[in-house]
């Protein structure tokens, strides 16, 4: 589902724009980052700004404010599940990004499996697991992933490796994801390499592929600056850069996805193109100095400013 418009707007209309970050998620920080670029690359070209770090009053601030759109610039719970997109199409107020229904679906990686698999959209074979059963055995043959169900980021993910410090099976006393969730996303691994691309306006902007100094591409890598080189564009096949783009704009239409989206993928390279997996959409992409979709975008010559203009302005079409 889209997300409701408030009266017209000419695309040169001087907007209030209410950037709405921050929230309790465990990507709180992130989300400030975010947030604030974006309020600032905003006041750049003219627009009002603002600026709202969520709470749990945040309906009544949002209708106080009376802004002609929300910039949602929210990672997370409950920003990027449906829960703030319901909210806000119930007060009719526009809003950057994907609707409730995408949202909701998109946040969980079972249910997008389930969306996407269909339209024959290649992803790695997985299965919902109770944390407790991890005690007792192994619930895919090693090396596998971890992940939460609905946790963006890469939060709380691990590989699971033959040489790995979790035992045999995994040790209650050692620290990782089932220790902080019920249940978790088992995955088999797929080596090769990390590989993403942005969808803005519609288009696939283009491949980036992601090298990481240590470990793999985890929250940490994502955001700490030095532990993640960004190859932009990927220096791959121009086949398998065509297919991650047309695999991304499936899934983004599949999933009924608006405004940015970015989707990741792991490539075998050893396997060609039958070696690439769609990992995630991620409906709520980051726009800090570090995140990707910027990134693609300038590459593609679209500053940060005029990004998040488009943005906004599709929100409102």
């Amino acid at each position: 589902m889209g997300n409701p418009a408030r009266g017209e707007k000419s695309v040169t209309d001087i907007l209030h724009v209410a950037v709405l970050m921050g929230g309790w998620s465990a990507e709180r920080e992130v989300s400030l980052m975010s947030g604030t670029g974006v309020a600032d690359a905003l006041e750049s070209r003219g627009h009002k700004v603002t600026r709202i770090d969520m709470d749990r009053n945040v309906a009544a601030v949002i209708a106080g404010v009376r802004p002609d759109v929300v910039f949602n610039a929210l990672h997370g719970t409950p920003g990027e599940d449906g829960r703030v997109q319901g909210m806000l199409d119930l007060m009719q107020i526009p809003y950057t990004h994907s609707g409730m229904t995408t949202s909701v679906i998109a946040i969980d990686k079972q249910l997008t499996k389930n969306e996407l698999l269909p339209h024959g959209i290649p992803m790695p074979e997985g299965r919902i697991v109770e944390s407790e059963s991890l005690y007792d055995a192994d619930p895919l043959p090693r090396p596998y992933v971890l992940k939460p169900v609905n946790e963006g980021s890469s939060v709380g993910v691990a590989i699971v490796r033959e040489d790995g410090n979790y035992g045999q099976p995994i040790g209650r006393d050692v620290a990782g994801p089932w220790q902080e969730f019920d249940s978790l996303l088992a995955e088999p691994f797929i080596k090769g390499r990390e590989l993403t691309t942005a969808v803005v306006g519609g288009e696939a902007l283009m491949v980036t592929e992601l090298v990481i100094a240590t470990g793999f591409y985890d929250y940490d890598a994502k955001y700490t600056d030095g532990v993640t080189q960004h190859i932009c564009p990927a220096d791959i096949p121009a086949g398998i850069a065509d297919y991650c783009k047309e695999l991304a704009l499936r899934a983004h239409h599949a999933l009924g996805c608006k405004g940015p989206s970015r989707s990741d993928f792991r490539w075998d390279d050893e396997l060609g193109r039958d070696g690439l997996f769609l990992l995630e959409v991620n409906t709520q992409p980051g726009m800090t100095p570090l995140s990707l979709v910027p990134e693609q975008a300038k590459a593609a010559g679209m500053d940060y400013a005029e990004l998040v203009e488009r943005i906004v302005r599709e929100a409102l079409a």
